[in-house]
């Protein structure tokens, strides 16, 4: 049988709930960023380092929302799908960037591919592949992405160089699903 639920329970409950709320919307919007090279910046490497951004960027996780800062002179920043990462083509880039002090803020889940804008520094290691991660519990699960357009371009590919999402996926947040999931906890523990 269920207890009696007094205004006192109910008050607690509503603060629990509330707090529960507060505490999972902070830890699920900290978003980081990232200095791409550290002191060195976005500059050619030197030397036979030529995977030294990769290595890098391994040895991070990176989510939606977070940024990555790059610093460099003389140069530029250019986003590009996987094939023009690998064979250091400028032409077509997704994005570009020029002023020195570029921050770049993910949108998405899925790879990203950063070179230089100058092929021989790009050739020379200058090139940088991130994979943005996405928690399972935030993935709804009853949308699936929606198919590209018709004749449309431009689509991020992935290292097997098949095309991404084109980032139609719906999300839920974290703090929404997870406060849920507590509340409704804390409301069977106080009438049981």
């Amino acid at each position: 049988m269920a207890k009696y639920f007094s205004a006192t329970n109910a008050c607690n409950l509503f603060l629990i709930i509330q707090a529960s709320f507060l505490l999972m919307l902070s830890m699920s919007t900290t978003a980081h960023e990232f200095h791409v090279g550290g002191a060195m910046g976005w500059s050619e490497p030197t030397g036979n380092e030529t995977d030294t951004y990769n290595q890098w960027a391994m040895k991070n996780r990176f989510h939606i929302g977070d940024t990555l800062y790059f610093k460099y002179v003389n140069d530029s920043v250019l986003v590009v799908d996987h094939e023009d990462y690998k064979k250091c083509e400028t032409k077509r880039p997704v994005h570009e960037f020029t002023d020195g002090n570029t921050t770049f803020q993910f949108d998405r889940f899925g790879y990203f591919y950063f070179i230089s804008g100058l092929p021989e520094h790009c050739k020379s290691g200058q090139k940088l592949i991130v994979r943005v991660m996405v928690h399972p519990e935030v993935l709804s699960p009853w949308h699936a992405p929606s198919p590209l357009p018709e004749g449309s371009q431009g689509s991020i590919s992935g290292p097997s160089g098949q095309p991404k999402s084109n980032g139609a996926v719906e999300l839920i947040t974290a703090a929404s699903s997870s406060s849920m999931v507590m509340a409704a906890l804390v409301i069977i523990l106080f009438i049981s």
